[in-house]
Formats: C-alpha cells, structure tokens, sequence
C-alpha cells in the first residue's frame, strides 16, 4: 500500500491512496446556512482499530470550527464520538435541534 493521505472534496473527508481509493471516509451535508449534518462513516477493515473514524470526524469538527459552523451528528458513531467528550461541545448541535432533521438518517 502507498502512503495514505488526506482530502476533501465538496462533502467528504476521506483518506488512502487517492479520492477513488479511499480506505475511510466521513461525508456531511450542509442542513442551514451555519449548520452541517455529519451523516456516514465508513474505515475498511485493514484500518480499523488505529482510530482513523475518530481522526477524520476530527477533521470535520477543525472544517466547522474554521468556517463557523455547528454539527448534527446522525451517524452513530459520529454522535458517540461527540457527546462523549466536552471538547466539541463548540460546534454539537443539542438534541432539540435533531427534532428539526427527522428525514435525515445515517445510511448504512
């Protein structure tokens, strides 16, 4: 395997080799002017367990902390990650304001 590298593109962090062979992936979608829905996570399995989920919601949370934005986690593991610790508290929408994204859902 190459080296793995970062990018983004217009709704997506990934990392591996290149754009179109990611080997992890975070993908959000811009909900309201200042606020974005952290929708999918995907590590394929040779990465799992190096924390590569948690490095790329990382790299979301710097996006919206750099462009004001806050963050509706409706994947899961995103939202886990999130609510467990103080430090993204900045950007974590509160829970009455997932009320408002009922049609939104972490595909699988």
């Amino acid at each position: 395997m190459e080296q793995l590298i970062f990018g983004k593109n217009k709704d997506r962090f990934y990392m591996g080799e290149s754009e179109d062979k990611a080997l992890a992936e975070v993908t959000f979608k811009k909900h309201k002017d200042n606020i974005i829905i952290l929708d999918h996570t995907y590590v394929n399995r040779s990465l799992r367990g190096r924390g590569m989920g948690k490095i790329l919601v990382d790299r979301v949370v710097s996006y919206a902390r750099e462009n004001n934005l806050k963050i509706i986690p409706t994947c899961p593991f995103a939202k886990d990650i999130m609510e467990m610790s103080k430090v993204y508290a900045d950007v974590l929408m509160s829970d009455a304001t997932l009320q408002e994204v009922k049609d939104v859902a972490c595909p699988l």
